[in-house]
């Protein structure tokens, strides 16, 4: 499994050779881009966009476009991910969670799924040279299916793609139901990504994923002092404690879960 650790900081692709996952949206109005001296993978920031809007602002032109500059600029990406709709219920209805206010797309499931497909099949018409991968939604097993017989529908073969985002499954990683569908997806002989994956999901699932992504030592830095020596509040923005926490987290997995644990 390769482990990307996610970052709001835009510059951190010059001070390492780890692997990052960053959003595009962190890249668009930037004036100066850093090369990235390692390998990188982007986040189209489908999240934020139908948390805070219900839909997309950006067309896939648009996205194409900031793309291609964070490819020609900073150098190119493993993978970017596709403009997909997630299936997560306060994506969907609407509601509060903490301090995010959800508007709510008030669409179907398979709605959701039929935009995330189309989006795929029109971006990489727009931009085949700029490795944007297909993402599975849905809420359960049987969703799933449904969302990967519809790309096999449009003649998109799955097992043959290097990678294939799995949504939606960032709350339910470390329950039955997610390691069920992370489980049913791996079994269709796909190479999984799992967004916004833990500690506890990816000591689940994390053998049967082809690579995840993580946010969380942002979080879990919050909620703790500064590191000795840092004279910042706390070390949410804090390189040398994402790097000291994504050791820490990956030398804690089971021994045939980890990978391979370069010095940072």
């Amino acid at each position: 499994m390769l482990f990307y650790l996610t970052t709001h900081k835009r510059h951190w692709v010059r001070l390492t050779d780890q692997p990052l996952f960053l959003k595009s949206e962190h890249f668009v109005n930037a004036v100066k881009l850093d090369v990235a001296r390692g390998p990188y993978a982007v986040d189209s920031g489908g999240f934020s966009e139908l948390q805070r809007h219900g839909r997309w602002t950006r067309t896939p032109h648009q996205y194409i476009q900031d793309l291609r500059r964070i490819w020609e600029h900073v150098g190119p990406y493993q993978w970017a991910a596709g403009q997909d709709w997630m299936c997560e219920d306060l994506i969907i209805r609407g509601g509060q969670a903490g301090p995010l206010t959800f508007v709510g797309t008030h669409l179907t499931v398979p709605e959701h799924q039929r935009r995330t497909v189309h989006n795929f099949l029109e971006l990489r018409s727009l931009a085949p040279d700029l490795r944007i991968i297909p993402t599975l939604q849905g809420r359960t097993i049987d969703e799933y299916h449904a969302c990967a017989d519809l790309y096999e529908r449009y003649g998109v073969s799955l097992r043959q793609e290097p990678v294939v985002g799995l949504g939606s499954v960032c709350r339910l990683q470390s329950t039955h139901q997610g390691a069920a569908i992370v489980t049913a997806m791996a079994s269709r002989g796909y190479r999984l990504h799992g967004f916004g994956f833990k500690t506890l999901g990816l000591s689940k699932v994390g053998h049967l994923l082809a690579s995840a992504d993580s946010a969380a030592w942002s979080y879990h830095a919050r909620k703790r002092p500064p590191l000795p020596g840092h004279t910042h509040k706390n070390c949410a923005n804090c390189f040398e404690y994402a790097m000291h926490w994504r050791t820490r987290v990956l030398g804690a997995l089971p021994t045939w879960h980890q990978p391979h644990l370069d010095a940072a």
